[in-house]
């Protein structure tokens, strides 16, 4: 269901339509004329910005060129309008091609430019498309706050294709994070002020139809689905063809008919590699990956393959600094935006109080001083910027190190045993031959015989000891290294047996006070199943480590009584094997329950955790067509299932 919801709400920027200037694919010959016969220079940027407009739906690449163009032009000449335009188009274009930190630059760099200037209709329009950003990072909060500030400049510059365009977003927004009163609420102001633009008739029914699939009216989706895409295929538009022939797929797939799905997810998916936008490639792929994982297993990972490197496309480590960059340097932005205002209303406050008299003067002595503590915070939060870019720099690092260090400690600890056995035999060893050769030396044979025997034994258990710890050894670069993609037969019991112990000695070389019960149950008759055992292997100890955390964190919360327990266990279970991760921890909130399979979404405290672990387990175990859930009660635990198919 977690590829389903994807497909429908993945990355706000695929569900969302072009805004700007009116002009789409039909527009481009018009607009070629008016470029040849322009006569000034500011009016070919212009003229350049549109047609990047109008080509994006079915020439990205065009679109990029001629943005560049307009851009570079708009520079050389100081036209600070026309730098405003290319900026807005540049964003446009990242953000349909998945380059969500570049977007998100664009974007804000228009926005102040267009401060600067004192331009309020570029000032809206820039506003409006960073916005359609944070929408796109489902972010919506922060999304609605632009778009009421662009709505509140509206009042001053009255424009119907701005409005249209305001209400269209905020409608989205408020439909993405599944409020769909408020959602129909701004749909009725958009549809009253419909500007009579053709592209905005195809969201505008797609809206209605994801409103409708939210609402499980399937299909009365589907009808609203096909009239979007007759006017878009009638307007040649490729761009909103693919959205919603992906919309379209996953709206048939809750109607159980799997080929109309695959139909209308390959259309997608054919027409986002046309056009080179990785969110439709990402969407379509993922509804494919997850379809075939039940028809097709060959046919599915080709798919999870595609959608795995567009995922990445989109939400690699890299990216995701990035954007928190560019997030981080807008605030930083806004306070500077914020001191300063602050500080030309001290002065005219300091410039009046002058002339007045001395009740005046007070006052103005009580204002220095509030402008003394507003200096102080302002130094406060300087200090805590420059505290979040170092540690958002040193996250990933620390993550990654951690547990590299658990897994260091536990091979340690399971390798010291059998070498341990080594050295000792061997010293044993060297005593007998001593006895022996005294034995000799005295004529008796016999004796010697039988301490050569004990010789031989011993050496027997030194070959078998470090055969053991040459075992670990290889299993442990045969789990370490990168996965191969390549499902072999695998013993689950003994692979989940292994990273329990592997954890909890590399937790206790870390903290030596730390113990926990450990439990487990493992199915004899589970055998070996086909799996990439580097990818399930990940899963378990992501698991196994946030299990002995929750016991962890409940122990230091109320020591007394409590016994810090985990259990792990595998069994078979309607054609699948399962394998179980419980532990007696502090248990999940249900007021987050439904996010902890998000990217980046985590309860632990900053600089503990990514939020990426169960994430990117989810899709490990959706690939390999199982399922990951979760079982949880407050103050009692939690049990996290891995179901498997049971097939070699």
């Amino acid at each position: 269901m977690r590829i389903l919801f994807i497909c429908i709400l993945i990355i706000g920027n695929a569900l969302l339509p072009a805004y700007g200037q009116h002009e789409n694919f039909k527009d481009v010959p018009g607009l070629l004329q008016n470029l040849s016969a322009a006569t000034t220079d500011t009016a070919r940027v212009m003229f350049k910005s549109r047609l990047a407009e109008a080509y994006r739906s079915n020439d990205p690449d065009t679109s990029l060129i001629l943005a560049s163009e307009a851009l570079s032009g708009a520079t050389k000449l100081g036209f600070k309008k026309g730098e405003i335009h290319a900026l807005v188009a540049l964003c446009v274009l990242a953000r349909e091609k998945g380059d969500l930190p570049n977007a998100l630059e664009l974007g804000l760099k228009a926005l102040k430019m267009s401060e600067e200037e004192h331009l309020a209709y570029e000032q809206i329009y820039a506003l409006v498309r960073v916005a359609i950003v944070y929408i796109s990072v489902r972010d919506f909060p922060k999304a609605i706050d632009y778009l009421e500030k662009a709505e509140s400049l509206l009042k001053d510059n009255p424009d119907a294709f701005q409005r249209f365009a305001i209400h269209y977003f905020l409608a989205s927004a408020y439909e993405q994070s599944n409020d769909l009163e408020a959602a129909e609420k701004q749909m009725f102001e958009f549809e009253k002020d419909e500007p009579g633009v053709v592209q905005w008739i195809v969201v505008s029914k797609r809206l209605r139809a994801y409103i409708a699939v939210k609402r499980n009216q399937l299909p009365l989706a589907l009808q609203y689905y096909r009239e979007s895409n007759v006017v878009a295929i009638a307007e040649n538009g490729l761009r909103e063809v693919a959205t919603t022939s992906n919309a379209m797929a996953v709206a048939f797939r809750k109607l159980g008919q799997d080929d109309s799905a695959i139909y209308y997810a390959k259309e997608g998916l054919r027409l986002g590699q046309q056009l080179n936008y990785t969110n439709r490639i990402m969407s379509a792929s993922s509804l494919l990956a997850e379809i075939y994982a039940e028809k097709d297993p060959k046919e599915a990972v080709r798919y999870y393959q595609i959608a795995s490197a567009a995922k990445d496309s989109l939400y690699g480590v890299q990216k995701v600094l990035q954007l928190q960059s560019a997030t981080m340097k807008e605030q930083e932005r806004q306070v500077e935006q914020e001191t300063t205002r602050l500080a030309y209303q001290n002065r005219m406050k300091q410039w009046a109080l002058i002339g007045g008299i001395a009740v005046f003067l007070v006052i103005a002595l009580i204002l220095y001083r509030n402008n003394r503590e507003k200096q102080k915070t302002n130094k406060v939060l300087e200090t805590t910027l420059a505290d979040l870019r170092t540690t958002q720099s040193q996250l990933i690092h620390a993550e990654k190190m951690a547990s590299l260090g658990e897994l260091t400690a536990g091979i340690a600890h399971e390798i010291q045993n059998p070498l341990n056995f080594v050295n000792n035999f061997s010293e044993v060893n060297g005593e007998l031959i001593d006895e022996a050769n005294q034995e000799i030396d005295g004529g008796n044979i016999g004796e010697a015989k039988i301490i050569l025997n004990d010789i031989r034994e011993n050496e027997q258990k030194i070959n078998h000891h470090g055969k053991r710890a040459d075992a670990i050894v290889k299993g442990m670069l045969q789990h370490s290294r990168s996965s191969s993609g390549v499902k072999e037969p695998t013993d689950i019991n003994a692979l989940a047996d292994e990273y329990l112990r592997l954890t909890y000695h590399g937790l206790r070389a870390k903290d030596k006070s730390f113990n926990a019960i450990m439990k487990t149950d493992y199915d004899e008759s589970v055998g070996y199943i086909n799996i990439i055992p580097q990818d399930i292997g990940r899963v378990v100890l992501n698991l196994i480590n946030n299990a002995f955390y929750a016991v962890n964190e409940r122990k230091e919360q109320n020591s007394n009584g409590y016994e810090p327990t985990i259990s792990v266990s595998t069994k078979k279970n309607n054609g699948k094997v399962e394998i179980r991760v419980a532990d007696n921890g502090n248990g999940i909130s249900q007021k987050v329950l439904d996010k902890i399979f998000q990217p980046f979404f985590t309860t632990k405290p900053t600089g503990q955790g990514t939020g990426l672990g169960l994430s990117l387990s989810y899709d490990i175990v959706k690939a390999h067509g199982g399922e990951l859930k979760v079982e949880t009660k407050e103050g009692v635990g939690s049990e996290f299932i891995i179901a498997l198919p049971n097939q070699l």
